[in-house]
């Protein structure tokens, strides 16, 4: 369609102005539940990004063949097949990680990121822009994702992939790893990003 975006556009978009945690507050179960540490927020941020390419690459594949009244329904089993791939594989190569994530992998499935994308631009755009799409979407849910941990890991344990940034004398903020400390770190950002966004658009309009 030619009011469509295109794939560039597409990409660009979902890093920051579309950015799916910052912007459309989409994912934030797994958001706030696995980051406590830059690991296992990477770890779900590349399942994620491989449901979400898989899923937006098949549901454009077979748009022409979709029914309004069974959209949902396709969206969701195609969803639920890469999951479970993404999963099991976990399970046999990242055992320990595997358990560590626990449910929050199989509740990739009713992502609402992922059904959004779908719907929004798999469903009505060619295969390139589809995936151009999910890869720039994933991006900026890995972003997200790796920003708060980035917080509450260094703030909770003073160290950041296991290495001590912060000095021993330096009181760990255990409130940061706990979900209290989640919710905290998101509220803080997303006031950051706003901040920035409102500072942005009164200096264009001074312009």
């Amino acid at each position: 369609m030619a009011d469509q975006p295109t794939a560039f556009e597409r990409f660009v978009q979902g890093i920051l102005p579309e950015n799916p945690v910052y912007r459309q507050l989409l994912g934030l179960c797994p958001t706030l539940a696995v980051s406590n540490g830059m690991k296992p927020a990477l770890t779900m941020a590349c399942s994620v990004a491989f449901v979400l390419l898989c899923a937006n690459v098949v549901t454009s594949l077979i748009r022409n063949l979709l029914k309004p009244h069974l959209r949902i329904v396709v969206f969701t089993l195609t969803i639920a097949t890469f999951v479970t791939i993404a999963d099991r594989f976990l399970a046999a190569y990242l055992f320990q990680m595997s358990k560590t994530l626990g449910p929050y992998i199989p509740l990739i499935i009713v992502n609402c990121l992922i059904i959004c994308r779908c719907e929004v631009c798999a469903s009505k755009q060619s295969v390139f822009t589809a995936a151009s799409d999910a890869l720039g979407q994933a991006l900026g849910f890995g972003l997200a994702l790796s920003s708060i941990a980035t917080v509450r890991e260094i703030f909770g344990t003073g160290m950041f992939f296991g290495i001590r940034l912060l000095p021993s004398a330096w009181p760990d903020w255990v409130i940061m790893v706990l979900p209290p400390g989640a919710f905290i770190t998101l509220g803080l950002l997303l006031g950051l990003v706003n901040w920035i966004g409102i500072v942005k658009s009164r200096r264009s309009v001074n312009d």
